[in-house]
């Protein structure tokens, strides 16, 4: 860590440089922090893309503006080909940003004391991020929230060892070696970096992604059953949420409801499933809902349900559902194994399935719901109280911006 007088004299005022492809009115934490640092006294450019995703169309209003100011933070927007709902429309997307992006910010002549990349997927969108800092001889501090090309194999788009995996593996290789420092938003990411992608010298730093939380929390839910369990995030293959719903009816207890809130590539399916299995009283499916609506569910949830499927450096991750689950001092029901899971047993906030089958799940929810009213709330406190010690947003924050005044003076 730096001095105390160094970090006086660099943190306030620095003129940062961001680039993500999702920004707001898109839902990210991003926009929190890039306003965050801004009311820090620093100056903030966020370069990302027209806002689409979600929706298979450019978000109306926003085809034709491409430079705005939204609470102090400059934004100027790229031209994107929409998200839509295929694999190759995703694939344009994908090229349409990393192309436009990298156009801009190679001949963007504002200069900059750091540039912050926080990507998703794919890794190819900080390409431009690489390119400016290099360019005007300044670091490049980039958040890994998601590890290419491993992603791609544990959702099953690509095979491993395969002409694309290769091919993938050696470009994401390139772009993350030409980083000043890496920041990851789980422990277990590190490893990845230095094992696999060989990536020895460069910095890491473990700094967790910050909870996407509503500005205001909406009126509670007065829920219609006993207990409620809530999941809400993304329905994708790796968030197990087919696997939660096929263990409702092996559930034992009596009045219990599972909530479903969210989209991603496997909703229709999971509705697919509750309409054949004649599951519509024990699992209720809301579709996306804005974060405020969203966390009127939280407030009276028996509990709150963090799932990933466990496999490889992905199953590690530390979801950002997690870390707003803690926010919320609801107990957790824990479908998870690498960090996640140690993260929640540190906390001693959630109840764990054994693993990932059906009948483990059911037996985890049953266990969960034996406890007593009392012994739920201890769950939830602890849950809150560990939030506020580790992962609380100021704290986050101030983290990542210690991190940008360190390559700056490293870089000096």
């Amino acid at each position: 860590m730096l001095p105390k007088r160094v970090l006086t004299k660099i943190i306030y005022g620095m003129k940062i440089l961001i680039v993500s492809q999702y920004y707001y009115p898109e839902k990210v934490s991003l926009t929190a922090m890039a306003e965050g640092l801004v009311k820090r006294g620093h100056e903030v450019l966020v370069v990302t893309g027209q806002p689409n995703y979600g929706l298979g169309h450019i978000q109306e209003g926003y085809e034709n503006i491409f430079d705005e100011e939204i609470n102090g933070v400059r934004v100027h927007r790229c031209k994107l080909f929409p998200r839509g709902n295929s694999g190759m429309s995703r694939l344009r997307n994908y090229i349409s940003f990393w192309r436009n992006s990298k156009k801009y910010l190679g001949h963007l002549k504002e200069e900059f004391d750091v540039v912050y990349s926080q990507v998703m997927s794919p890794i190819t969108a900080a390409s431009g991020a690489n390119l400016y800092a290099k360019k005007h001889h300044v670091p490049h501090v980039h958040h890994c929230y998601d590890l290419w090309p491993e992603s791609t194999v544990v959702t099953g788009a690509v095979r491993k060892n395969s002409c694309m995996y290769r091919l993938l593996f050696s470009w994401s290789k390139k772009i993350y070696r030409k980083m000043d420092h890496i920041l990851i938003s789980s422990p277990s990411f590190e490893s990845y970096f230095r094992d696999v992608l060989i990536i020895k010298d460069t910095p890491i730093t473990y700094v967790a992604q910050p909870a996407l939380l509503a500005k205001e929390t909406g009126k509670p839910i007065e829920f219609d059953t006993p207990y409620s369990l809530v999941y809400a995030g993304n329905v994708g293959p790796l968030q197990l949420v087919e696997n939660l719903v096929k263990a409702m009816p092996l559930v034992k207890t009596k009045g219990v409801k599972l909530h479903v809130i969210g989209m991603g590539h496997c909703l229709e399916k999971v509705k697919d499933i509750v309409k054949e299995k004649h599951l519509e009283e024990v699992v209720e499916i809301h579709g996306p809902l804005s974060r405020e609506i969203t966390s009127s569910y939280f407030i009276n949830a028996t509990a709150l349900v963090v799932s990933l499927k466990g496999e490889g450096f992905v199953g590690a991750t530390v979801p950002n559902k997690l870390v707003s689950s803690l926010y919320y001092g609801r107990p957790v029901l824990g479908i998870i194994k690498g960090d996640g899971e140690k993260i929640l047993k540190e906390a001693d906030a959630a109840v764990f399935s054994d693993s990932e089958k059906e009948e483990d799940i059911a037996l985890a929810i049953d266990n969960l719901l034996s406890l007593s009213e009392e012994e739920r709330k201890t769950l939830g406190n602890n849950g809150k109280e560990y939030y506020e010690k580790v992962y609380s947003f100021d704290l986050l924050l101030d983290k990542i911006a210690e991190m940008l005044c360190l390559s700056i003076k490293e870089r000096k």
